[in-house]
């Protein structure tokens, strides 16, 4: 019943972040505040009553259109929100994977660090869905969302080294000198300096044989994030994801007749990588240590 609630609880609060998130898409590349104005149609600029702005629910009663003026509202708007309020869900609904005993009577070890887990998880995969709207929108990983992420990576594994030292260990500062240390440079540096140096890397080979940028830095510091949340094994991992979702948009782009018929065209023809590794990203923070798990027992190489 509480796991019920918590998911049903967590996918509302989900739908209504994905709404912010749709004001931060739509205004950050004009360099607009996403507090003023009020929420307002972008046709004829009149602003949004109450009732027009329930996530999910407004679009779907509207039509999509604006009802003063018929101008359509973007997909983009339902399928945010839609996506953010079942990856919070999903989120929510796994916390109880880590913690079956969590009820609102017990505070332990494992319910502190399986809310700390969830609650991360979720700013997380907030930021991943940000980042792939805005890459793909408008080809922009902007480091106001990359740089603070990467940071939120080292409060997560401070804390949870913390939490290992008071809640598991006793509380000894050297315990949790240890602890923490080991969760900051192992995890958080390792497998941000790691990650990110496999796509610095490959920006450095791409640029010396075709002489141009294939890379940007906004996708070294995706990957910089990814690394730290998630370690230098499901950053890669989700490096790898992002790689073939890429090559499947690439070749359906390529198999459409105006792409064929123009060469030049699709040569300087600029897909959002950003969006399929933050795609990988999202795959990785839910199922990348079972594939990775699963994959060492198949292979026995390790």
């Amino acid at each position: 019943m509480i796991r019920t609630l918590v998911t049903i609880f967590a996918g509302l609060f989900g739908l209504a972040t994905g709404s912010y998130l749709n004001v931060c898409a739509s205004r950050w590349p004009e360099g607009e505040s996403t507090v003023k104005p009020r929420s307002h149609c972008s046709s004829c600029g009149r602003t949004l009553a109450w009732w027009e702005n329930i996530p999910l629910a407004s679009w779907l009663g509207l039509g999509g259109r604006c009802r003063s003026c018929k101008a359509p509202i973007g997909w983009r708007h339902l399928w945010v929100e839609l996506i953010v309020g079942v990856l919070w869900a999903f989120a929510g609904w796994e916390i109880f994977a880590a913690a079956p005993e969590l009820s609102f009577g017990i505070f332990d070890y494992n319910a502190a660090a399986a809310i700390t887990d969830g609650v991360g998880r979720m700013i997380f995969l907030w930021l991943l869905v940000a980042l792939a709207v805005l890459d793909i929108e408008n080809l922009w990983l902007p480091d106001r969302l990359t740089l603070p992420g990467i940071g939120l990576g080292l409060v997560l594994a401070t804390t949870r080294g913390s939490l290992d030292a008071f809640l598991r260990y006793g509380g000894s500062f050297a315990v949790w000198k240890h602890l923490v240390a080991t969760d900051v440079v192992l995890f958080w540096l390792l497998g941000a300096v790691l990650s990110a140096g496999v796509l610095l890397l490959i920006r450095w080979v791409y640029g010396l044989i075709r002489r141009e940028e294939g890379v940007g830095l906004g996708d070294v510091k995706l990957m910089a994030l990814l690394g730290g949340w998630l370690g230098a094994r499901c950053a890669v991992l989700a490096l790898g994801f992002g790689a073939i979702l890429g090559t499947v948009v690439a070749l359906l782009l390529l198999a459409t007749p105006a792409m064929r018929a123009d060469r030049e065209a699709w040569r300087q023809k600029k897909l959002p990588m950003g969006a399929f590794i933050a795609v990988g990203g999202v795959f990785s923070a839910f199922w990348g240590e079972q594939l990775i798990a699963a994959y060492r027992q198949w292979s026995g190489l390790w």
